[in-house]
Order: C-alpha cells, then sequence, then structure tokens
C-alpha cells in the first residue's frame, strides 16, 4: 500500500516541470508568443487554487480510492493531449494535468492519515520526498529524451510512470477490498464509507467547522508564504543568480537545480525529529524558516555565497511542506476535517502562490533590480515563520 501511493507521488509534480526543459521547443512549434507559453507553465498552479475545493467535494462523495485512480488517468489523458492535440490541446491536456494532479494534492495526505495513522510524520516525508524526486527526474531527463526523439514522445513517455503508479494502486486496492484480505487495523475502503475509514464514535459526531478553528487559519498563512516563496524563487532564481551574483546560464542553472533537488533531503529528515519526544515542534519550525530565509536575504547580502544559500533553502522549502501537511493529518480529528482542512489551506495557499512571480516580475520592473523583490520573499517567509511557529503547538496537543 506504501509503494503504491509513493508511486501516485512520483507522477505529482514530474509532468508539470517536464515542459520547462523544453518550453522554447514546443513555444516554436506551437508558435506560442512568450505570454502563452508562460501561460502553459502557470496553469497547472492556477488549477491547484480553483480546483481544490471541488476536489474535496469529489473525495468526499466518490470516495478517495477511486477518485485518485480516476485522477491517475486524467494524468495520462492529459499528457497525451498535451503531447500530440496541437495548440488547442496543449492549453487542454495542461488543465487536465492540473486539474488531475490537485485531486492528488488533497486526497493524498488523506490516505496518509487514513491508513498510517502512527506513522504520519515518517509517510508524508517519504511522499514529498518521492514528489520532489519526480519532478527532479523530469527535469533532468526530458531534454535528453527530446534530442532522441523530439519533445512530443519525450513529455509522452513519462506517462509510462503514470501506467505503472494505475497498475499498482489498483491492484493492491483491489486486493485489499477482497473479504479475506481485509484486516480491521488498516482501513482499507473509501473514506466515503464512515465506519471504515474512523472509529464508530468518530464518524456518528458531527464534524466541527475547520473554519472556525484558529490552527486553520494559521496554516493558510503558514502555507501561503511557503507556495508563495517557492512559485516566486523557482520562476526567478535563475534570473537572480545571474544578475546578482554573476553567474553563467549554465551556472544559474545548477544554483536552481540545488534547491529543487535537496529537497528530497530535506523531506526526509524532518520526519525523525518530529517523532523525537525530546525535540520542540517549534524549534524544528524555527530552524527550517531560517534556513528558507537564508535565500533571500543570503542573495542580497552576501550573494557569492548562493550555493550555501540554495541549498539550505532546498532542504527547507520541503521540510516545511512536511510539517504543514502532518500538522493538518494529526490535528484535524476526521477524515472529514482533514478533507476540508486541507482543501482550505490549499485553496489559498495556491492563490497566492499563482499570483507571486508575475507579482515579483511587476515589481522587478518597476524597481529595476532584485532587492526589493528578494525583499517581498523574504518578507512572505517571515510571515510564514510567525504563522506556523505558532500552529506547530498543536502537534504534541494533537
Amino acid at each position: 500500500m506504501l509503494a503504491a501511493l509513493l508511486l501516485v507521488a512520483l507522477n505529482m509534480r514530474g509532468p508539470i516541470t517536464a515542459l520547462a526543459p523544453v518550453v522554447d521547443l514546443v513555444s516554436g512549434d506551437l508558435a506560442l508568443t512568450p505570454a502563452a507559453a508562460g501561460l502553459l507553465t502557470g496553469v497547472p498552479v492556477l488549477c491547484f487554487a480553483a480546483v481544490t475545493p471541488l476536489a474535496a467535494v469529489a473525495l468526499s462523495r466518490a470516495g478517495t480510492t477511486r477518485m485518485l485512480a480516476a485522477a491517475l488517468l486524467a494524468i495520462l489523458a492529459g499528457t497525451l493531449l498535451r503531447s500530440f492535440g496541437g495548440t488547442a490541446g496543449a492549453f487542454a491536456g495542461t488543465v487536465v494535468l492540473g486539474a488531475a494532479i490537485t485531486v492528488c494534492n488533497v486526497g493524498v495526505p488523506l490516505v496518509i492519515g487514513r491508513d498510517f495513522p502512527t506513522r504520519v510524520p515518517r509517510v508524508m516525508g517519504l511522499y514529498s520526498a518521492v514528489m520532489n524526486g519526480g519532478a527532479a527526474l523530469t527535469t533532468l531527463g526530458t531534454a535528453p529524451l527530446a534530442a532522441l526523439v523530439g519533445w512530443r514522445w519525450a513529455l509522452a513517455a513519462w506517462g509510462l510512470l503514470v501506467v505503472v503508479a494505475l497498475a499498482v494502486w489498483t491492484r493492491v486496492h483491489l486486493r485489499a477490498s477482497a473479504p479475506a484480505a481485509r484486516e480491521p487495523r488498516v482501513p482499507v475502503a473509501d473514506e466515503a464509507v464512515p465506519d471504515a475509514s474512523v472509529p464508530v464514535t468518530a464518524a456518528s459526531a458531527p464534524v466541527p467547522s475547520v473554519l472556525r478553528r484558529p490552527v486553520t487559519w494559521l496554516l493558510v498563512v503558514a502555507f501561503a508564504g511557503q507556495s508563495a516563496g517557492y512559485m516566486g524563487l523557482t520562476a526567478w532564481l535563475p534570473s537572480v543568480l545571474r544578475d546578482e551574483a554573476g553567474l553563467t546560464r549554465a551556472g544559474a542553472g545548477v544554483g536552481a537545480a540545488l534547491f529543487q533537488v535537496l529537497g528530497v533531503v530535506g523531506s526526509l529528515v524532518v520526519p525523525p525529529l518530529l517523532a523525537r519526544e525530546r525535540v520542540a515542534p517549534r524549534a524544528v519550525v524555527v530552524t527550517i524558516a531560517a534556513c528558507w530565509l537564508s535565500l533571500p536575504l543570503g542573495l542580497l547580502l552576501a550573494p557569492a555565497g548562493w550555493a550555501a544559500w540554495s541549498t539550505l533553502a532546498g532542504l527547507a522549502q520541503a521540510a516545511n511542506f512536511v510539517v504543514v501537511f502532518t500538522v493538518v493529518a494529526t490535528v484535524a480529528g476526521s477524515p472529514a476535517a482533514a478533507r476540508r482542512m486541507s482543501a482550505t489551506v490549499q485553496t489559498v495557499g495556491y492563490s497566492v502562490a499563482a499570483v507571486t512571480p508575475s507579482a515579483l516580475g511587476a515589481v522587478h520592473d518597476a524597481t529595476g533590480g532584485w532587492a526589493a523583490p528578494l525583499l517581498v520573499v523574504a518578507g512572505l517567509l517571515t510571515m510564514m515563520a510567525v504563522a506556523h511557529t505558532t500552529a506547530v503547538g498543536a502537534l504534541r496537543r494533537g
């Protein structure tokens, strides 16, 4: 079951990041303007913001297991449509990809809380690590594939990972749902069936509104700062490294790659710390925030140390993601509450993240440099740190 879940995670960022290495080839073939090409790369994040509430409703009504299987089918369909559907198909396929991955964004943390209730931090860390690994894999592999077989087949080739994930996910859950294979201690039915997801007493109790809980809004602010900082730096870090640190295009690419690839390590380091009774969660969050802030502040004050700042922030951005959704899964109180809390956090967070790259670009154009945009990112991450430090106090109590 864990392997099936991690295979789903492998396909949750890779199809999006696969486009960036060949976006110039795609633009040339499809006669896209730079603005249209930018929209093509930004559509998935817009979907994360717009589709999250609908995804939460669909998961509630159809059940998590079935909806994640349907989402994998949609990711495969979107991948093929984007590759072979012409200009209209490229945009339509990207929308399908974004919507399907949004379902996974909401659904996978719910499955972790449902099926691994005593190992939430560790499994959440593995999930985040594999998700970052999938992004790194397609980022590094798409351009060489495109040189061999063209950009269309290079993008479509990653659909093979989706096929494997769908086959394993379906097989595992079909086997688990068979009467002889059911184990009472590990719920395997969809969360749409209350007594299969939570104890009878919890299922029969009314679900309190997550919107009235202060921890929900603290997590909203924390994830908004996290997502906005991540998307803003993902979009502009290569340009900042070229202009402020004097790197070549290749060197700037290395710096940006450090920021992304080290997310795999960050995802795996934090869960064991959260599991230790002697380690205060607030101390973990403060350390993560300090590492995150080192990138914008370091590039402002000591740009020559870009390698250290990219390394520290790369570790922190994935670690912080793990902590946010560990808190959601731990303190929500029930699958239904976790679904609503996760949907609220992601809807607001990704809405802010969707506009951040454009906003930072506008600030850069208005000021003629990167100092003001980096200060904006530092402000967002400071806001994140304050809210997250307060919210994580609920982790031990939950």
